[in-house]
């Protein structure tokens, strides 16, 4: 279905695009930094999930409505905005314990997050609707089928490289885990960041 030529030339792409450091990467390295690398690892599936989600609906043609009415944009962006506040908050009110941080977000929690983080930035559909097509070729069959594959690929790249993220800072966390209020603070500070960058996002 898809030519190994092609598929070859797309997987070094994917990785490159999966290295450069954005909001998901962000939000899976202050996971590790609040929670410890398991959760940091259950966060970047969740968002994983969320860019296979992506690049399903840019084969079905939603992208192209997210493109091109305005409102729809704004209104998937500012629910990022308001879910990434709410995680902001939940950081500060937090308190880790020093028996295994027992007030941290759990794995089933951090996966939900952060398929809600990618699925409210649209950001990240416009950019697979605008990235996989240069490889899809309609003669080599199923278009959909096409864009399942180059976005499984782009999904499992990013699981590697932002659950490796996750899991380093995960480390740093640990040693910093008897200053719960700080670790609080440096989370909170990360999703505020976020929330900030997509509250000006353009869709240029």
């Amino acid at each position: 279905m898809v030519d190994p030529l092609t598929l070859a030339a797309f997987i070094p792409a994917a990785l490159a695009l999966n290295l450069t450091p954005g909001a998901d990467m962000m939000f899976c390295l202050g996971q590790g930094v609040r929670s410890g690398p398991r959760v940091a690892v259950a966060a970047s599936a969740g968002i994983s999930v969320g860019s296979f989600v992506h690049a399903t609906l840019a084969a079905l043609g939603l992208g192209a409505v997210i493109a091109t009415v305005p409102w729809a944009f704004d209104v998937i962006r500012w629910v990022g905005v308001t879910y990434l506040l709410y995680l902001a908050w939940q950081a500060l009110r937090r308190k880790a314990a020093a028996q295994g941080d027992a007030a941290a977000m759990s794995a089933h929690h951090a996966f939900f997050a952060g398929l809600m983080v990618n699925l409210t930035n649209p950001k990240v559909i416009l950019f697979v609707l605008a990235f996989i097509p240069q490889f899809v070729d309609p003669a080599a069959g199923s278009v959909l089928g096409q864009f399942l594959i180059f976005g499984a690929v782009l999904a499992l790249g990013g699981f590697f490289i932002n659950g490796g993220v996750g899991v380093f800072a995960g480390g740093l966390g640990r040693r910093m885990v008897r200053s719960g209020r700080v670790l609080g603070w440096i989370t909170s500070a990360i999703f505020l960041a976020l929330a900030g960058r997509l509250a000006v996002l353009e869709r240029a």
